[in-house]
């Protein structure tokens, strides 16, 4: 599957294009700062950036720069609010693929991401599985071994989340930003609840807490 690294700091703008690739068969992971954009992208996990210009930490700029002086060649989509021509100039001339300005029309973006990676419109993934646990997208229908498991709304947002990244560590505030959105008080203990809540449904071992850093799927290989 085609991996998207998304870097935004606007968790509204994040979870607008985390939501538009996935219905269009595309995967994604959101960092919100410029040094996390830099560890992710030099990863070699991803197949395209779309970066944001204003970044907090390190700008998209220097993302940019340190990307190319390095010689790594992943295609990067500039996309901010930054529309004059000497920025465009600059983003362009220093090793970017593309640039949009915001505000921006998905359908656009997901033209050009698509014209970058080379990749037709294919069939969105409906169902996705790790081990024994999948969820029907389509139905929102739950399965855990042989057992149908009602979720809530939230619940199956949050079980998506986990299922799309299986084994990875998911921080509270990539949770809150996906499941309820930018406008959500960041230091409520919702996303907490709401992994007790899934636990209680999935079983209490299939979701991890890792200490200080927020929580992942644990269990058999995954699979879509």
């Amino acid at each position: 599957m085609t991996h998207i690294l998304i870097a935004e700091d606007e968790p509204g703008i994040s979870t607008l294009i985390e939501k538009g690739l996935r219905c269009n068969g595309l995967d994604s992971t959101t960092v919100a700062d410029g040094e996390a954009a830099l560890t992710y992208a030099t990863s070699g996990d991803y197949d395209l950036l779309v970066l944001d210009l204003g970044l907090p930490v390190k700008d998209g700029f220097t993302v940019l720069r340190r990307l190319r002086e390095s010689r790594n060649t992943i295609p990067v989509l500039i996309l901010t609010a930054r529309d004059s021509v000497a920025d465009t100039v600059a983003g362009l001339q220093g090793g970017a693929d593309d640039y949009m300005s915001k505000p921006f029309r998905f359908e656009e973006l997901l033209a050009r991401i698509r014209l970058r990676l080379g990749t037709t419109p294919r069939q969105a993934v409906t169902v996705v599985r790790h081990g024994e646990f999948s969820l029907d997208l389509r139905t929102r229908r739950a399965v855990v071994g042989d057992r149908a498991v009602d979720l809530t709304t939230r619940e199956f947002l949050l079980a998506e989340m986990f299922l799309r990244h299986p084994g990875q560590v998911l921080s509270r505030k990539q949770l809150l930003s996906h499941v309820w959105g930018y406008e959500f008080d960041p230091g409520s203990n919702v996303v907490d609840v709401y992994v007790r809540y899934l636990r209680r449904k999935l079983g209490p071992d299939r979701i991890q807490t890792v200490r200080g850093q927020g929580y992942r799927l644990v269990g058999e290989g995954a699979s879509n």
